[in-house]
């Protein structure tokens, strides 16, 4: 397993951690400030108008980019709010490429908001991504999947485990273009008993590998994430396991934490980070 205290190269920051409380040009200088080699900005700190304005900010202070969140929902209860969706995607797509994202972050959506039919949204969610073909292929940025915990299937992600990213890259990527792969977010997954063979079963599918930790008193499943080593996962272990299967990219943090770790003044939010990527992770 790589030593993650080797290196800025190794380790990303996902801008979500810092709460999205300062423009993206000080955002970004923080985090290169802070050591770390790779960034992961949001659409909503991005003029999509103007990308390259978002494109050379990033440039000027040494980083990389390593992916982009994310895209919008794909369901929708008519098909203009699906073809909508998928229009907003592909600009997504677009302007990573102006970035120099290797890949857009794909939340895939829950229910559309007045179904109950899961075979036919989780159908609606691959004929969206069907439909973003095109442009991966013109731009060469490809689409992770990225596996949601099961506790948001209703209105965030119909996509739950690994195994299931897997299979729907085998579908829409058949031939191992690299259009199609995965996201693998510790906090989502790590309750999975089939995740360790999951993984193995993926491994050539696996993109991207987010850490943060899951709260045993958790207070809020979507906003009040842990610092890794504050709660229950075995975050060396899971990235050992993404390792040993031939990912090499950045690991990156990503920490939705709206009570805590956002009112923190930012500076000792990476401070902590880069702390716990060398000791915990």
């Amino acid at each position: 397993m790589r030593d993650l205290a080797l290196g800025a190269d190794l380790a990303c920051i996902n801008t979500a951690t810092l709460g999205f409380r300062e423009p993206l040009e000080i955002t970004a200088r923080r985090v290169a400030e802070a050591g770390f080699g790779f960034i992961t900005p949001w659409r909503q700190e991005v003029d999509e108008l103007h990308p390259e304005r978002a494109a050379q900010v990033i440039r000027d202070t040494g980083l990389k980019v390593g992916g982009y969140c994310r895209t919008e929902y794909f369901t929708a209860d008519d098909g203009a709010g699906r073809a909508a969706a998928v229009e907003s995607n592909r600009r997504a797509v677009e302007v990573a490429a102006i970035l120099g994202a290797p890949f857009v972050v794909a939340v895939v959506g829950g229910l559309a908001p007045n179904a109950r039919d899961l075979r036919g949204c989780r159908e609606q969610i691959l004929e969206g991504l069907e439909a973003l073909k095109p442009t991966l292929k013109a731009t060469g940025v490809a689409i992770a999947l990225e596996p949601l915990h099961p506790f948001y299937a209703a209105d965030r992600s119909l996509l739950n485990t690994v195994e299931q990213a897997r299979r729907w890259c085998e579908r829409l990527d058949p031939h191992g273009e690299g259009l199609f792969g995965i996201a693998v977010d510790a906090y989502h997954v790590w309750w999975d008993p089939d995740l360790e063979a999951s993984l193995e079963r993926a491994s050539d599918r696996i993109m991207a590998l987010h850490v943060c930790d899951w709260m045993r008193q958790t207070g809020d499943p979507l906003l009040d994430r842990g610092m890794m080593g504050d709660g229950v996962i075995e975050l060396a272990r899971l990235r050992e396991a993404v390792e040993s299967h031939g990912f090499e990219g950045p690991v990156e943090i990503e920490i939705f934490s709206k009570e805590n770790w956002w009112k923190r003044p930012p500076q000792e939010v990476l401070r902590i980070c880069r702390e716990r990527m060398n000791t915990v992770v």
